[in-house]
């Protein structure tokens, strides 16, 4: 569709329940086969079966410093976490991943627990900005990307949502001093794919994707709306 032309925006994924028959709500489970070295193996264990969910079925050596791990993991709990388990692996670990079956809805499972910085306004994004706010957070965008409101352009360092401004420019005076003037240098911004934003973003989030550029924005772009909707949830 992006080569087509086509510009949509993608919320994150959710996951379908089910009612059993007592009346209670029901929800699909994965079998997750992890083959990993042993030294990675306690991360990967604390994160399928802690707050992602998950039941330790079986673990066994598979030779050659290698561990198998077999789990029953919620489907909920396994989205976004590819990423963070090639993270956890350095790469080197493989994830295979079947529908099991159905069991009781086991409560809330955390999601991403960085907040977001927002724009809030319209332009260019400016380098001097941008070089301060990098102390707030990690940024998705370098210096003149285009920027709208309700944009988001990096990952805050605290759990709360941040509205900045990527457009402040510096206040120029007639007055000089040596050594005042020196060039801005960025960190280089994160790129994220299209599967990474997706395993990314909240419920309150879309990604926008055009044929030119990957994005990621707030579902509600006014910032009154934003705080109506929030309250209303």
């Amino acid at each position: 569709m992006r080569r087509e032309g086509f510009e949509l925006s993608i919320s994150r994924p959710q996951v379908l329940m089910r009612e059993g028959e007592n009346g209670e709500r029901l929800e699909p489970v994965e079998e997750v086969t992890i083959d990993v070295d042993d030294e990675y193996t306690g991360a990967v264990i604390e994160k399928i079966t802690g707050p992602r969910k998950g039941d330790l079925v079986e673990m066994k050596p598979s030779g050659v410093g290698k561990t198998r791990i077999v789990a029953h993991v919620p489907s909920r709990g396994l989205i976004g976490y590819h990423g963070e388990f090639l993270t956890d692996t350095r790469g080197t670990g493989v994830l295979n991943r079947v529908f099991h079956g159905w069991v009781p809805h086991r409560g809330p499972i955390p999601g991403r627990r960085a907040g977001v910085l927002i724009s809030m306004e319209n332009g260019e994004a400016v380098a001097y900005a941008l070089w301060n706010l990098e102390e707030r957070g990690r940024l998705f965008i370098g210096a003149q990307a285009p920027v709208y409101t309700g944009m988001i352009i990096g990952e805050h360092s605290r759990e709360n949502d941040l509205e900045v401004n990527p457009l402040k420019g510096k206040k120029l005076t007639n007055v000089r001093a040596s050594g005042t003037d020196e060039a801005v240098r960025l960190t280089t911004p994160i790129t994220l794919s299209l599967e990474e934003a997706i395993a990314y973003i909240n419920d309150d989030e879309l990604v926008e994707v055009t044929p030119n550029a990957i994005r990621l924005r707030k579902r509600h772009l006014d910032p009154h709306e934003r705080k109506r909707a929030s309250k209303q949830g």
